[in-house]
């Protein structure tokens, strides 16, 4: 078997192990829109395989069911008609979610039947393209799920195991680390001699950047900073926010991160719902913050009187970095205590917004086809994060990879790390 069957095989497993505890009715959920059904998530990364591996490159592939090459297409228009509005997926009771696993099967027997003979290049990069699609649809799912039980007046909870409610040693005093800054190069560069070396196009070229002499916070904010700026009218000082995150704040009536609920038995006043159900708030002061949209880590930064680091101060940093940290293996589902070794938490716990707008690198190129409609369509009024989350599966990150989401988004694991 080669490496790459191998890693298609553990991937698919994989996504199977995290929907397993699902029931059909749970799948069929969608509580945002920015969200989608776990059916959904698994149809569509079926889909990416079927359209752009299976179709173009087994001659006598028989398509699963036709009609789902437009129900399950997400975004790429130059494929055909989409669903308009991705708010109606959760509306589409059928195909069943039993035959959306047999769409899977379907495609994983057609897929060992293309391992089985010779794989050119150009199949074998859409392949690690799709492995890397759905490990992004497997973090998605578990955000997605999460934000549909926290919406459920039921509240259930994912995960069975609760949280550890101490930190095994005293959480370590936020230090700023300093660097030189100059001239220094971001971006990935793909090694061809390695077969599952893999990066996103929005990650190339690799280039030249000169950066000024810059510190960094050592570790991630955690809950009781947050609370002291919540303490301190943090959310009623227009001063502290950009114009549009104001605006939010008044549509939205924030005062809290997404997933606080008042709750006047923790000595803090709060509780937060977890992948794991319940916790107060207390319990979990020493962790990082997270579900914090970009408009409020950077009024946090305003009140501490520093700022978001741009993305290349981050990767200058993370690249030199040991590249550890609280990922989906560990089974934590939800950000963890740092330690005290250096800059921590640049791999895992949250995504950490950067004050870097969501453009193409110099000279960036994408995809040709309809593969190109995968990252670069999007490059407008989003923000650049880095890092990873505690949901995000430990091989899928890595320093120059680029998250991106509107400014006000909070339903995803992300968090704050402060420069100045």
């Amino acid at each position: 078997m080669s490496t790459l069957e191998s890693k298609y095989k553990a991937v698919r497993s994989m996504t199977r192990s995290l929907v397993a505890t699902l029931s059909a009715e749970d799948q069929m959920v969608q509580s945002c829109p920015e969200a989608s059904p776990v059916k959904w998530h698994q149809a569509h990364t079926t889909w990416f395989f079927e359209t752009f591996v299976l179709r173009p490159f087994l001659a006598d592939y028989r398509p699963f069911r036709e009609e789902l090459h437009r129900l399950f297409n997400s975004y790429y228009i130059s494929l055909g008609e989409e669903i308009p509005d991705k708010k109606l997926r959760a509306s589409f009771s059928r195909p069943s979610l039993d035959e959306v696993l047999a769409f899977r099967a379907h495609v994983d027997q057609e897929m060992e039947r293309l391992f089985a003979g010779s794989i050119d290049d150009e199949a074998s990069r859409r392949i690690l393209l799709g492995l890397n699609h759905e490990q992004q649809h497997q973090e998605l799912a578990l955000t997605d799920i999460k934000h549909a039980f926290f919406s459920n007046p039921l509240r259930p909870s994912y995960g069975s195991a609760t949280l550890p409610k101490e930190h095994p040693q005293p959480i370590p005093q936020l230090k700023w680390l300093n660097f030189e800054g100059d001239l220094t190069e971001i971006g990935y560069s793909l090694n061809s001699e390695e077969p599952l070396d893999f990066c996103f196009d929005n990650e190339t070229p690799r280039h030249r950047v000169y950066l000024e002499p810059f510190q960094i916070a050592s570790r991630e904010v955690t809950c009781r900073e947050y609370l002291e700026f919540m303490s301190d009218d943090g959310y009623m000082r227009p001063e502290l926010w950009l114009s549009d995150g104001w605006e939010a704040i008044e549509r939205e009536g924030w005062e809290a991160p997404l997933y606080w609920e008042r709750d006047p038995g923790d000595e803090t006043g709060w509780r937060v719902f977890t992948l794991k159900g319940w916790h107060e708030l207390s319990e979990l002061l020493d962790t990082p913050v997270c579900h914090i949209s970009f408009f409020e880590a950077e009024a946090f930064a305003r009140w501490r009187g520093s700022r978001l680091p741009t993305e290349a101060e981050w990767e200058s940093v993370a690249g030199k970095a040991r590249r550890h940290g609280n990922l989906l293996d560990t089974g934590r589902l939800h950000p963890a205590w740092a330690n005290d070794a250096g800059v921590e938490q640049l791999s895992g716990d949250c995504w950490e917004w950067t004050a870097s707008p969501y453009t193409g690198y110099p000279g960036y190129k994408p995809l040709p086809g309809a593969l190109g409609e995968y990252n670069g369509k999007f490059m407008s009024s989003q923000m650049i994060l880095r890092g990873g989350s505690c949901v995000t599966p430990a091989d899928h990150v890595r320093a120059t990879y680029r998250n991106f989401f509107h400014p006000a988004t909070r339903w995803q694991f992300t968090g704050i790390r402060l420069a100045i």
